[in-house]
């Protein structure tokens, strides 16, 4: 193939895409979006989190990293475009699951992080991985990978508008890279995306346009929760886009610990 006679020619492979291909990954999302994705996050498909600054969205992917590395003790590829990924935050949310340090430490090395300061870093990071499981991935059975991608606007919108014609056949470019990763070798695949609002009914949607809203399969918008007497913390989530539920229904969570807030009220009583 042509592909992999290209990539031959580049250097080794990087430590975390070794690991990558040593290890299969079997993925549950974070529990407190269970209702609003029909169970879980679905291999196969395109998941997003569209939200304002300061919404949760990466609280969100560093939940699900954690949850699958620890509680499922499998492999996670976390592409960060933002610089929100703290390995602090990280260890924090690991110590909320397990007092275990060698578990903690376990599921850190599951988690690998990728940083990228441009889209051409963020496909030629998809490429490689797609390369280099499309020839262990069988019609029988085959590894499942979860890509956290945060975030997809930060690489595209400055190649949107403007002069930059080329901007429209970038984010394309990077829609059928993340779908075939989804698709063609069943991974789960999470995004995390910006939101505008609209102009004529001042609703926020999420940014990157109609070219882009056929990427997802699932879209979840999360929001501060309103009113002074809010919980801090706690956020709406609402299901803007599914094949498997009716859009429109809503959860509210605790973004510090991606659960309802009941069960954050439960595990911190059971605290010592």
């Amino acid at each position: 193939m042509v592909l992999m006679s290209m990539k031959s020619s580049r250097p080794p492979l990087p430590s975390w895409l070794q690991a990558l291909q040593e290890d299969s990954l079997l993925f549950s999302p974070a529990n407190s979006l269970d209702k609003l994705l029909d169970s879980g996050l679905y291999t196969g498909e395109v998941t997003e989190i569209t939200g304002a600054p300061a919404s949760g969205k990466t609280q969100v992917c560093l939940c699900t990293a954690a949850n699958v590395a620890h509680s499922l003790g499998q492999n996670v590829l976390y592409i960060d475009s933002t610089g929100g990924l703290t390995a602090s935050r990280l260890l924090q949310l690991l110590q909320a699951r397990t007092e275990d340090e060698e578990e903690q430490a376990g599921a850190l090395q599951r988690i690998h992080v990728v940083c990228v300061f441009d889209i051409f870093q963020m496909m030629d990071t998809l490429q490689d991985l797609r390369g280099s499981i499309s020839q262990q991935v069988t019609s029988a059975s085959g590894s499942v990978k979860i890509v956290v991608v945060d975030s997809v606007s930060a690489v595209v919108s400055p190649f949107l508008g403007g002069q930059h014609g080329e901007g429209l056949a970038l984010m394309m470019q990077l829609a059928r890279e993340l779908k075939t990763l989804a698709r063609e070798l069943g991974i789960a695949v999470l995004v995390t995306n910006h939101v505008t609002r609209d102009r004529d009914s001042g609703k926020l949607r999420p940014a990157l346009g109609r070219s882009w809203s056929f990427v997802p399969s699932t879209r979840v918008l999360l929001e501060v929760q309103a009113g002074s007497g809010a919980p801090h913390g706690c956020r709406v989530a609402s299901l803007t886009k599914s094949s498997r539920q009716p859009t429109g229904i809503q959860e509210i969570i605790d973004i510090g610990s991606c659960q309802t807030p009941e069960q954050s009220s439960s595990l911190e009583g059971s605290k010592p």
